[in-house]
């Protein structure tokens, strides 16, 4: 494939419900059907995913060839019509089941792999289910009763069709109208309701179209066909990656598509604790990463695979091969290559990663580490390997001014992280012209850092940095038996600061809580003392806030809200066995 040529789509499928979404009163209409063979010239799929048994569906639907697959029945029976091939995600419904309800005048209708019938027969089926001790679920779709194995739903139906053709649930947006709807529609990237969805599904989903049933799905495929849903973007928040936590409390996020970011900062400022901390926050969300890790850097990172080492260097035949499956991401370590030969192979392997990408949506990011080793500034660059329309890529580097100024063009924001930030945008805006943010920068603190997004006239954003695992665990030991400095230590003091008892960290602190007096400690717990502690000296703002809702309820004593607060710290923290010795106090 020519790079010239590529072009990069975040949709690259599109699954609808059947009733009440596609079609109305059973039927799609010419229309709709003209926009689904429209959208398929653009390179996209079509999944089906209904509650309608298969054999009824293919009956009514003399379309369904334009489908990739049908996901049948709720998600227990996949079907491809192109090669007429069904596969049963579970076991058929037992006859004896099946006779029990018939036995009591239920009216049913047995399909593959699911049995339905319709309100208000929902109470008799669950007594069979119970009196049989079946393990099977009762899901609703408006009027209609289904009755499946228990486990599946058209979430599962559909992530094991997406898997069978290569896509993530990232790449996907889905458009839907019932209660059966939510579980599928939760799992894609973007989830649409038709204008007549029930509340509860306009609700949750991402953007609700005006026009209902098939006109809602013509719709939906307009603004596909016109910018790939980009206008929408700010409404799939749900997805945005975390950076951290400016000073009052705001969180600082990034989009998890179509940004490209620049991270730098001295050795040893924390690039690397803040780069970690992306990559496991978007594989976390199941998004597909590639590492290209020059200097063996990421060896330790989980949820990854590596290719490549000292003895072997890989191959783009190997790197495709591991990104196939859409749950791997991939770390491809080039120690074993010379300095001097890694921009070639780099930009050998990175054409490939974009033709990859263009067909299959993945890897969702690539990340670069060391860029100025693979993109040096003195190496000359076919304008092809870099095309306008490339994403979410997250380069990392210590000296920006040493990059090729084409990598640099594409940054969309900037991160810098150590004591100098002036420095580090002046070298960004040296090696690519422009002018710096107008206005005076101080210097960073340890575990900060600024956020400048390149849009004109867009003020530098401070913020602390979400640690990363690793250094969760080391924050976490410190917090819980450590010693905080005496000015972040809690002190029980009581309403006339009677006491003076220190707690350095949160053991000592859940210690001393247990034998205080009911009255001061209700004196802390009113004042918010608690929360404040949580939130301003360790600094952990999910804590902060459970700990808050306990000090709001007013119909807890001192016994209630002590256990309450108690149980929440041990949720968060792991704390060693309690000494048997008392904690020294201060007076």
């Amino acid at each position: 494939m020519d790079s010239r040529a590529v072009r990069f789509m975040r949709y690259l499928a599109l699954a609808t419900d059947y009733d009440g979404t596609l079609a109305r009163h059973g039927r799609v209409g010419k229309t709709t059907i003209a926009r689904l063979e429209k959208l398929l010239t653009t390179n996209r799929k079509l999944f089906l995913v209904t509650g309608r048994e298969l054999d009824d569906l293919l009956k009514v639907f003399p379309h369904h060839h334009l489908f990739e697959w049908i996901i049948a029945e709720n998600g227990v029976l996949l079907y491809k019509p192109s090669s007429r091939e069904s596969v049963s995600l579970a076991n058929p419904p037992p006859e004896e089941f099946i006779h029990q309800l018939r036995a009591r005048s239920i009216p049913i209708s047995v399909g593959r792999n699911i049995v339905s019938t319709v309100r208000p027969h929902e109470t008799a089926v669950l007594e069979a289910i119970r009196d049989q001790g079946l393990d099977i679920q009762v899901i609703f779709n408006k009027d209609a009763v289904m009755m499946l194995p228990t486990g599946f739903s058209k979430a599962t139906g559909l992530r094991e069709a997406l898997r069978h053709s290569g896509l993530s649930p990232h790449n996907i947006v889905g458009i839907g109208d019932a209660e059966n709807d939510l579980a599928f529609l939760g799992m894609c990237e973007c989830a649409v309701a038709v204008g007549n969805a029930l509340p509860v599904i306009k609700e949750r989903a991402d953007i609700v179209a005006t026009g209902e049933q098939g006109s809602g799905v013509v719709e939906l495929i307009g603004r596909l066909l016109e910018d790939d849903l980009a206008s929408i973007d700010p409404c799939l928040d749900r997805h945005h990656v975390m950076l951290g936590t400016r000073a009052n409390g705001q969180e600082v996020r990034i989009s998890p598509y179509g940004r490209n970011l620049l991270i730098t900062g001295s050795s040893g400022s924390g690039k690397s604790t803040l780069s970690t901390g992306i990559i496991e926050r978007l594989t976390d969300k199941h998004y597909q990463c590639c590492i290209i890790d020059p200097e063996g850097d990421y060896e330790s990172l989980e949820q990854a695979v590596i290719v490549g080492g000292v003895d072997h260097t890989p191959t783009t035949k190997e790197i495709v091969q591991i990104l196939e499956n859409v749950e791997t991401n991939l770390v491809v370590n080039l120690v074993g290559l010379a300095v001097e030969e890694r921009p070639s192979f780099f930009t050998t392997i990175f054409r490939k990663l974009q033709e990859y990408r263009a067909c299959t949506g993945r890897p969702h990011w690539i990340i670069l580490d060391e860029t100025h080793h693979l993109l040096p500034i003195d190496r000359a660059l076919q304008p092809t390997l870099f095309p306008p329309s490339l994403f979410s890529l997250l380069m990392i580097t210590v000296h920006p001014d040493q990059m090729a100024p084409e990598a640099l063009s594409l940054v969309d924001a900037i991160v810098v992280i150590g004591k100098s930030p002036v420095e580090a945008l002046e070298a960004f805006t040296r090696t690519i012209g422009g002018t710096l943010p107008g206005r005076t920068l101080e210097p960073l603190r340890p575990r900060e850092a600024l956020y400048w997004g390149r849009s004109a006239g867009t003020a530098p954003i401070r913020f602390e940095i979400m640690p990363n695992r690793n250094e969760r665990r080391r924050h976490r030991r410190k917090y819980a038996e450590g010693e905080l400095d005496p000015e972040r230590s809690f002190y029980f003091q009581g309403p006339a600061k009677k006491l003076n008892l220190r707690a350095h960290n949160l053991m000592i602190f859940l210690q001393l809580a247990e034998g205080i007096d009911p009255e001061t400690w209700m004196y802390h717990l009113k004042r918010h003392d608690f929360s404040n502690w949580v939130r301003e000296c360790i600094k952990d703002h999910p804590l902060a806030a459970e700990i808050q809702e306990i000090e709001k309820n007013d119909d807890w004593n001192h016994g209630q809200s002590l256990a309450r607060i108690k149980a929440a710290i041990e949720y968060y923290y792991v704390l060693s066995p309690r000494p048997k010795s008392a904690p020294s106090s201060s007076h």
